[in-house]
Order: C-alpha cells, then sequence, then structure tokens
C-alpha cells in the first residue's frame, strides 16, 4: 500500500522525455531506487521505447538511453541512484555515459558524494556485472551537484533484444544519503574499447541565473578529433523553462520533478568527418526566479581502424654496428639501431611480416630473421630481433716476399750518341757490386742538353745489399739501389731502375735507366751489352 502511495505520488512530478518519444511517464516508486526489486529497470513496459536503429559504417550513433528523477521514500532509497535500459539493452561493446544529479549537500557534506558506480542485472537478486565506470566530470555550485561518469567497452551482459528479463542496469552509491536526485543513462556505439582512447576533451561550468534575459548555460567550447562525437548535460534548479537547446546538437532526453531539471544532447556532426574541430554547447534556460545553473560537456573518440607495430633489436657482444635493416611486408628496408626501436603507424588490422637484414659477418640472428606479426586496431603489437656479434678475425697475414731473385747482372756499355752520350760499368747481385757512371759533355755548355747542365762527371757507386730484385717491366730486368761520389759533384745516392738483358747483341735491344741525386738518364744502349747471369739452384 505505501509504495502504491509513493508512486502515485512521484508519478506527478517526475517525467523523463526522450527525443524520439514527446513524454514518457517514468513509474518510480520502490521499483526505481530500492536494492531488491527485479523492476530497476524503471519505466512502465506498457510505454515501450525502441533503441535507436544501428546503421552500419554511421561512425559513433547512440543505442539507448534512459533516465529517472525521485525522491527518496526510504533511507535504502537514499543511499543508491539506480536506472536501467529497459525494455532492450544496449549492444555488448558499447560505451555508456552516466550522469548523476542530486540537490543540496547532505549533511553538510560538500564534493562529490558518490563513493562507485557499478553495473547490475536485474534479476533477483541483483547480479554484479563488473564494468569499470570513471569519473570524468563533477560541477557543483553547492545547491545542486552533477557528476558524470563514462565506462567503454562494456561486457558481461545478454545483447540486445536477447533477453529483456535481463536488463542491465547502472547504479551509484552514495557515501551520504540524499532526498532528491537523478541520473541519465546512454549508451554509445562506435566508441573505442579504452578508456584513454575514449575520452576526448570535457568541461563543466556553473552559474546563477538572469532574471532579465534567457540565462545561457555555457559549460564552455570542447575540441573535437576526426570522427569524434560531442555529449553535453545541463542541469538547472529550480526547474526552469528550457528556451533553446545547443545550435547544431540532437536532443536527448529531459527529465526533472519539483526541484530540478535536465536536459541532455549530443553533437555528431564530426563524426563522419575526415577532420575534427570545436563545438560550444549553450542552453537558453528561462528562470522565474532565482537560480543556478550547471552545464558539462565531453568529446568521445571513435573507435580506431588501424593499428601499430614498433620493432625493436637487442645486440649483444662486441663490434656491432651503427644499424641494421628492417623492411615491413616486403616494402623497402630502413635503418633501426643495434639497440633501439622503431614503430610503423597506421597499419591495417590483421597479420604482417617483419624482416631484418643487414647484418655484418661477425653478427648472427639469434631469433628468427622474419617474422608474423598480428596488429589489432588500436593497439600497438610489439616484436623483438635478437642479435649477437663477435670481434672480427684478424685478417690474414701479407704473404711472403718472393726470395730475392738467384742470378746477377753484369755489363758495360755507352747511352746516348754525339758528344753527349755516357758510358758505363756495372756488377750487381743480392749481395751487392759496383756500379760506375761517366757522363760526356762538350766543353761549351751553351749547346749542352738537360743531362749535361751539370757538366761531364765520374761517379763510382757501391751497391747495397738486398736491394737487388727483380722489376715490372720483365722477367730479365733488375734494379738496385747503393750509394757513391764523384769528384765533379760529390756523393749521392744512386738508382738503377731498369737494367734489362734484352738478348744478343745489346746494341738497340738492353735497356738502362739510372738515377744519380739529381741526375736522371735512360735509353736502349748504343753500345755495348748487358748481361743477367742466371745461377744453378
Amino acid at each position: 500500500m505505501r509504495a502504491a502511495t509513493i508512486r502515485r505520488k512521484v508519478q506527478v512530478v517526475i517525467m523523463w522525455r526522450r527525443w524520439t518519444i514527446a513524454r514518457v511517464p517514468v513509474l518510480v516508486g520502490a521499483a526505481l531506487l530500492t536494492t531488491h526489486c527485479t523492476d530497476a529497470a524503471g519505466p512502465d513496459r506498457g510505454a515501450p521505447r525502441p533503441f535507436a536503429q544501428i546503421v552500419p559504417g554511421g561512425g559513433i550513433q547512440l543505442d539507448q538511453q534512459n533516465g529517472l528523477f525521485r525522491v527518496a521514500a526510504t533511507p535504502a532509497e537514499a543511499v543508491i541512484i539506480i536506472k536501467g535500459f529497459n525494455p532492450t539493452n544496449p549492444h555488448v561493446g558499447d560505451a555508456i555515459i552516466a550522469t548523476f544529479f542530486w540537490f543540496g549537500a547532505p549533511g553538510g557534506v560538500t564534493g562529490n558524494i558518490i563513493d562507485s558506480v557499478t553495473d547490475v542485472l536485474t534479476t533477483t537478486p541483483y547480479t554484479p556485472v563488473g564494468n569499470k565506470y570513471e569519473l570524468v566530470e563533477f560541477v557543483s555550485d553547492g545547491t545542486i551537484s552533477m557528476a558524470t561518469y563514462l565506462a567503454t567497452n562494456v561486457q558481461n551482459f545478454p545483447d540486445a533484444g536477447t533477453a529483456d528479463n535481463q536488463i542491465l542496469a547502472v547504479r551509484a552509491n552514495l557515501k551520504v544519503p540524499v532526498t532528491d536526485a537523478g541520473v541519465a543513462i546512454t549508451a554509445w556505439i562506435g566508441v573505442a574499447s579504452t578508456m584513454s582512447q575514449a575520452l576526448g576533451e570535457h568541461r563543466s561550468a556553473s552559474g546563477p541565473a538572469s532574471l532579465l534575459t534567457p540565462t545561457i548555460a555555457d559549460p564552455g567550447a570542447i575540441f573535437l578529433n576526426a570522427g569524434a562525437l560531442a555529449y553535453g548535460v545541463s542541469l538547472v534548479s529550480p526547474p526552469a523553462g528550457l528556451e533553446a537547446t545547443p545550435s547544431g546538437w540532437t536532443q536527448i532526453g529531459t527529465g526533472g520533478d519539483l526541484l530540478l531539471k535536465n536536459d541532455g544532447e549530443y553533437d555528431a556532426r564530426f563524426t563522419l568527418s575526415p577532420s575534427g574541430g570545436s563545438t560550444d554547447p549553450q542552453w537558453s534556460w528561462s528562470f522565474a526566479g532565482p537560480g543556478t545553473w550547471l552545464a558539462s560537456a565531453l568529446a568521445l573518440n571513435p573507435a580506431p581502424t588501424t593499428g601499430n607495430l614498433t620493432v625493436t633489436t637487442s645486440t649483444c657482444g662486441e663490434n656491432a654496428p651503427a644499424n641494421y635493416t628492417v623492411s615491413l611486408d616486403g616494402g623497402p628496408g630502413q635503418p633501426i639501431p643495434a639497440n633501439g626501436s622503431i614503430t610503423f603507424t597506421d597499419l591495417q588490422p590483421g597479420n604482417h611480416e617483419v624482416a631484418l637484414s643487414g647484418l655484418p659477418a661477425n653478427c648472427e640472428l639469434t631469433s628468427a630473421s622474419s617474422v608474423t606479426v598480428t596488429v589489432v586496431a588500436g593497439e600497438t603489437a610489439t616484436t623483438t630481433f635478437t642479435v649477437k656479434c663477435s670481434a672480427p678475425p684478424p685478417p690474414p697475414p701479407p704473404p711472403p716476399p718472393p726470395p730475392p731473385p738467384n742470378d746477377f747482372v753484369t755489363g758495360g756499355g755507352k747511352l746516348g750518341d754525339g758528344r753527349e752520350f755516357a758510358t758505363f760499368g756495372l756488377h750487381a747481385s743480392p749481395d751487392g757490386g759496383k756500379f760506375e757512371w761517366v757522363q760526356h759533355c762538350p766543353d761549351d755548355r751553351r749547346s749542352a742538353s738537360a743531362l749535361c747542365a751539370s757538366g761531364k762527371f765520374t761517379f763510382h757507386g757501391t751497391v747495397t745489399p738486398g736491394s737487388y730484385d727483380q722489376t715490372s717491366r720483365g722477367p730479365n730486368c733488375r734494379t738496385w739501389t747503393g750509394t757513391g761520389t764523384s769528384k765533379q759533384t760529390g756523393a749521392h745516392d744512386f738508382t738503377v731502375q731498369q737494367a734489362c738483358d734484352g738478348g744478343e747483341r745489346g746494341r738497340g735491344v738492353d735497356y738502362l735507366e739510372v738515377t744519380i741525386g739529381d741526375y736522371q738518364n735512360s735509353g736502349y744502349l748504343t753500345g755495348g751489352n748487358i748481361q743477367l747471369h742466371r745461377r744453378k739452384s
């Protein structure tokens, strides 16, 4: 009898209006706020509310909504605010926004009096569901308060239309009792699955009523990413006339009683946009006397369609290179540090092949050189290549020098003709030898060539042991060095670059090239012979 009396009393002052239906009575009584009734789902089942049509590829969309305002009738009701998504649950995987309203500061307690927000199934007794609801915004002027909570990727309840006897309900567990409160719940399809990805910019504000002109309730502008949706709600006390809703926004529903009134809205203009932007929801309220307004707005980001892949290399040992080469799906390679990471972004979900190459000869992979990694939208997959390097082997020693020639050279003769010519005598072997050189020049230097620039001279030299060797000119050519003196020019080092036995007779076929200090002379013999003597081994 008492519950029926309460129901009739509250029905007069509580209304919740959904944007798809003009006005729907909310039958609260003990059913809406007690902890033992299965009717926590809320409104009269004789007035069903069709859930929102879901358009494939339509971005973030409103799935389900509901709400209530109530006056507590019992102590048990005063510490719980609960509302269900009857007559039909939202879809598994939705994001749920729950905004709670209350009047005054019960017991003098200031701030957010909500201890926790949880969800249950409206079975007998209630079945805990276990989704996590996090506080997004709390705003209060000390008289009225409003707290908005968000849960993402909700799970563990029957999907929409599958079990109407197990309705998902959201409840606020209060630290202190209240006499008047309410809640608005909405479920959204297409929102990112984690809180960090789903929640965008959000803000709140409050202010007093204006009696001369309509009062503007404005939480402030928020920025939206591409594909995001904005949710906004305003609360006033005492109830006031809603002169205008935010421009460009869509109304979700209004609710109220003798002390409070709210309006919920959403802005879907960016949900299908390739770029983001800002939105600034403003409500125009008409107060009949002193009053207060609150307003909150938040952005919901869409579920991502691509993922990332971070590739890491770990190298141990000695003489590691600065970089290796990593390639994705057979594409062009790019450098990756020997101990470091690079990230491939905006990848389509699915399997991707990653390969590591470019290892020097002293390094080897201790893991596979090519791996397949599964990328999930909105997440960053990882894979690691491990490499071990060692000190490179020392270079091989140079080949031993060829043994010195087992022969010796003798000779004498003439280089050049006319009045400028040179005569020589030589005996050279690996053990040393003798070398004599005479440059003949005319007495009149005015007609002399470069060979006689210093005049005529006689040079006697000694072959340095060990300098005797074969030259690149041919197998019958030898070279050696030594030191010697000249009465005319002094002491000098000398080199026989080439002494070649071209055959018999030596004139015109044997070749000699000599340097004595700054003096140089070379050519085929014009007389005499150079003889290469090969020893028996």
